[in-house]
């Protein structure tokens, strides 16, 4: 696999733990929006702790760019990240992933399991083909939500969100179950189903729509 070292361009925080990127696009670099690749931070002892992140910007961009949320509570890859600067360098590898747009229906996330939905969010703006896709956002409180006024701009009224641990947050207060996604989702049968978020999340929605009548080959998701 080819591997490309970039600098970074930008470093923007949009969240109090999230971090928007824009780095370095070699010439002649393609992928579908929702594709992630391997990325690592060039510092001593770091170089080889490759992660996966999702492009958020569209494939035409001059830049690539990363919404990154970081994870204080270890010494990890996106704790770096939150401490890189403008002119550090990364190394990233190919573009992949499954999660790729086929067509209208729910897009359901958990935290930063939304990256891989906005490059797609963003294409089908600049289309005009938004239609009636919708999106579903679980978060922990409402500081959390990345990009709300962007995504309600695209979304409007098919844009949901539920918080677990704000009581007195304005949105939908709980987590995403079979109840919620019933009283959300009139039609389980004839669209797509995008899924992507912590590992537990995506078993418990993934065992919910499939409880209601979603057919399995409608889900879309990083297997």
């Amino acid at each position: 696999m080819e591997t490309f070292r970039l600098k970074i361009l930008e470093k923007k925080q949009i969240t109090h733990d999230t971090n928007c990127f824009t780095i370095e696009k070699p010439e002649g670099y393609q992928f579908v929006p929702g594709q992630a690749t391997e990325l690592s931070l060039l510092k001593e002892g770091w170089e080889n702790e490759k992660r996966p992140f999702t492009f958020t910007n569209l494939p035409e961009n001059k830049h690539l760019e990363f919404i990154i949320k970081s994870y204080h509570d270890h010494e990890g890859v996106t704790k770096r990240l939150d401490e890189a600067q403008v002119g550090d360098m990364v190394e990233i590898g190919d573009a992949w992933g499954a999660i790729t747009y086929k067509g209208e229906g729910v897009f359901i996330a958990g935290g930063a399991g939304i990256t891989p939905f906005i490059s797609i969010f963003r294409e089908l703006r600049k289309k005009n083909q938004i239609g009636n896709n919708s999106l579903i956002f679980a978060n922990k409180t409402n500081s959390d939500i990345i990009l709300f006024d962007e995504l309600k701009t695209i979304l409007g009224n098919k844009f949901h969100n539920i918080i677990a641990d704000q009581d007195d947050t304005a949105y939908d207060r709980g987590l995403i179950d079979k109840a919620y996604l019933a009283s959300k989702i009139s039609d389980f049968k004839d669209q797509h189903f995008y899924l992507c978020g912590p590992e537990g999340f995506m078993e418990a929605v993934e065992k919910a729509l499939k409880e209601l009548g979603a057919n399995p080959d409608s889900l879309v998701f990083e297997k």
